[in-house]
């Protein structure tokens, strides 16, 4: 009795397993983890980022999305393209790449037009992450031993932020309206 109630706890357990998504997530994961370690310029790794982030969206769920909003900057600090001395801001990055996604599902998943819905989730996303960044970037630079680097941080954490999300949200429009997934 009990091995076959073990065996049909098991066999309930992997039909909910959607094996498709685990695989797209780690896919996802895995250039979201090694990018930062291979390209070093904020205009390249960034609008991929962002890309990834708003993909997983789609192909791996909110979940998927949300908890792939941890690794890259993660990965951007002990890859390189975040100096060292940025270590205090990566949460803040964080949360900003959570405000992202959470501002692109939330606007998409309620509007009727799917094409319209993404475009203004994305441009509400980036805009969230931009403010945020953008209203946390005093603080940050308080939080940087070296005075003469909170230049670098305002110009880092504020409006180029805006514009990589933008772009990344177009190029993940144009990759899930490749998989037809919009």
């Amino acid at each position: 009795m009990t091995f076959f109630f073990m065996s049909y706890i098991k066999e309930q357990a992997m039909a909910k397993v959607d094996t498709a998504a685990i695989a797209q997530f780690l896919s996802l994961a895995t250039i979201a983890t090694a990018l930062p370690f291979f390209i070093h310029i904020q205009w390249l790794t960034g609008p991929i980022v962002n890309a990834i982030l708003i993909i997983a969206i789609f192909l791996a769920g909110i979940r998927g999305a949300l908890l792939l909003c941890l690794i890259p900057s993660l990965m951007a600090l002990s890859g390189g393209l975040l100096p060292a001395v940025l270590a205090p801001v990566v949460p803040f990055i964080m949360i900003s790449n959570t405000l992202l996604v959470l501002g692109v599902d939330f606007v998409y998943s309620r509007s009727r037009d799917a094409v319209k819905g993404f475009a203004a989730g994305v441009l509400a996303g980036a805009s969230i992450k931009f403010l945020f960044l953008f209203l946390t970037v005093g603080l940050m630079s308080n939080l940087v031993i070296k005075k003469e680097l909170s230049f670098k941080i305002a110009q880092m954490m504020s409006w180029s932020q805006l514009v990589t999300a933008l772009i990344g949200g177009v190029l993940a429009f144009i990759f899930l309206k490749w998989l037809k997934r919009i």
